[in-house]
């Protein structure tokens, strides 16, 4: 049986971009790049002379790569999934598509293998570094083969809820949000089984601590019962949105028409403020008819974050881990969300061409900038407000002193105007939608997963923060270097480029605070880092305002 037609187009040009021999490249070579840092940081910490050190550093390394790939397919094939059915909807060519001879079942099971083939590809390409650092010892090829098996799997697994979820709602923020929110749900919904069940449990619904299990040389049993579950999250959610699709995308625009010609309906006329972006973002449905949705859907994930820190509380000796398992996947989706809201909020302006309409008005950049930013802050008011009243919840439980909730809250708050901030920035940048939204949720995911990261390995390898300065420097030069690439794309300037040299370093310093018990050290230079880089991106966003979106003025 032939491809359908949908399938065809997507498998057959998808890989031919160039961006993704690029990213697979740049992929390959961070990973490369980690090892290499890794080997450093441990030879000049600590001597490896006998096969045993060079075992147990293969073992440790690949417990570190194992997550940060996992971490990064979900996220990749969860971002491409949604904006691959999104970016159709803004375009408006869905319902061609719909109106087509293309059943309900090519469209949707196309879109999923446009999502999941670029993440294989980045896989593939990632398969012979995993086989080098395998040669390290300690760990078999088995034990890599199941770590592979897990990541596809739970990627996939990603990929199928987020295009579900890219029929279902309207907008792309929307999409993402709640894709995010069903993530760490399923992240949530496997520390519960494990607390409750046992950690075998456990490895049988987490795709975290399945890839741990993988790399367990016994941990091949429980493999089958989390590709059962996988499984039958790509059945459900694929069965649900083939039987849906349509339902969805053509009986909600057969509605619009009828209800804005209604005959003898008077509308009220309503006030607007004096910035009219700021009333349009706050005061009417630019986001989409269902974004009390996605509030709930963070009511909900704030009140699971709450019982597992109170639960902790109330033992004797609280497990740290287990409240970081319980607090970081909110904040760190609260960021991504925030950033996806700003990014959107520009590329669905552009996509829809009422971009156009604005720059043609008599508004002032500054109008623009900050009622944009501004209504991202309203309108994400739960995805802002409600990690910070987590940090107040941990000062209460007494998980942490007052002066360090106040410290977590005053960073969290710097970081969530950052991430608005950055995503407005690459949404102006960047004329198409779907690398404005890679970029923006690629750079949050860069610099917050790599600093997880960065300290799982100072933590595994070495004792002394001081001497791992030096192995590091790659890492923080590279990292440099990229995000000024992708920042600068229109409008290059020293402030961004300063901005991009001062945040790896900085983060890299505040880690090392961090280690060492230091709170206000991490909050002062927190502070000073991510509030020099939002200046740097705002600046220039008002400034050469008529640069990045293409308008020209004529000085009357």
């Amino acid at each position: 049986m032939p491809l359908g037609a949908v399938l065809e187009r997507e498998l057959r040009f998808a890989p031919r971009a160039r961006g993704l021999f690029v990213a697979r490249a740049v992929y390959a070579g961070t990973l490369l790049a980690i090892i290499a840092t890794c080997w450093l940081v441990v030879t000049g910490t600590q001597p490896v002379s006998t096969a045993g050190d060079t075992a147990r550093f293969g073992a440790t390394l690949l417990r570190i790569l194992g997550p940060l790939q996992l971490c990064l397919a979900m996220l990749a094939a969860a971002l491409t999934g949604a904006v691959t059915v999104t970016a159709e909807k803004d375009r408006r060519t869905l319902e061609l598509l719909l109106v087509s001879r293309i059943s309900d079942g090519e469209l949707v099971l196309g879109k999923l293998a446009a999502s999941v083939v670029r993440v294989l590809l980045l896989l593939l390409a990632a398969v012979p570094v995993f086989a080098i650092a395998g040669l390290f010892g300690g760990v078999l090829p088995a034990q890599l083969a199941r770590l592979f098996v897990v990541t596809v799997a739970a990627a996939l697994a990603a990929a199928s809820v987020a295009t579900a979820v890219a029929f279902w709602k309207d907008t792309t923020f929307q999409a993402l949000a709640i894709t995010l929110f069903a993530l760490v749900a399923w992240l949530a919904a496997g520390e519960v089984a494990a607390v409750r069940a046992g950690p075998s449990a456990g490895a049988w619904v987490s795709p975290a601590r399945a890839a741990f299990a993988a790399l367990d040389p016994a941990g091949g049993g429980l493999l089958p019962p989390f590709l059962a579950v996988c499984g039958g999250i790509v059945l459900v959610t694929s069965a649900v949105a083939v039987a849906n699709v349509r339902r969805w995308n053509v009986a909600g625009e057969s509605r619009r028409p009828r209800a804005a010609s209604a005959p003898g309906r008077r509308v009220a006329a309503r006030q607007v403020w004096a910035n009219p972006i700021l009333w349009r973002e706050v005061r009417t449905r630019a986001y989409g008819r269902a974004i009390v949705v996605v509030r709930l859907a963070w009511l909900v994930l704030f009140a699971a974050a709450v019982a597992g820190v109170v639960q902790e509380a109330r033992s004797v000796r609280p497990d740290h881990l287990a409240i970081a398992v319980a607090v970081v996947p909110m904040a760190l989706a609260s960021l991504v969300a925030v950033a996806a809201l700003a990014v959107t909020s520009v590329t669905t302006e552009r996509d829809r061409g009422s971009l156009d309409l604005i720059l043609v008005s008599d508004l002032e950049p500054a109008e623009f900038v900050w009622g944009k930013i501004g209504g991202v802050l309203v309108v994400a008011r739960e995805l802002v407000l409600l990690p910070l009243a987590l940090c107040a919840a941990l000062a209460a439980t007494g998980v942490v002193t007052v002066e360090n909730g106040v410290y977590l809250a005053l960073g969290l708050a710097v970081l969530l105007f950052f991430s608005a901030v950055l995503g407005f920035h690459v949404g102006l940048s960047y004329p198409s939608s779907r690398r404005a939204i890679a970029v923006a949720l690629g750079t949050v995911a860069f610099l917050f997963i790599g600093v997880a990261t960065v300290m799982r390995i100072m933590v595994a390898f070495g004792s002394s923060f001081e001497l791992q300065l030096a192995p590091f420097l790659a890492a923080i030069v590279g990292g440099a270097v990229g995000l000024y690439a992708a920042l600068s794309a229109r409008n290059p300037s020293p402030a961004i480029a300063w901005a991009s040299a001062l945040l790896p370093a900085l983060t890299f310093v505040a880690i090392t605070g961090f280690l060492q018990g230091n709170a206000l050290q991490v909050l002062l230079v927190t502070a000073a880092a991510y509030g020099f880089a939002t200046l740097a991106l705002l600046v220039p966003a008002i400034g050469a305002f008529d640069l990045l979106t293409g308008r020209t003025t004529t000085g009357e």
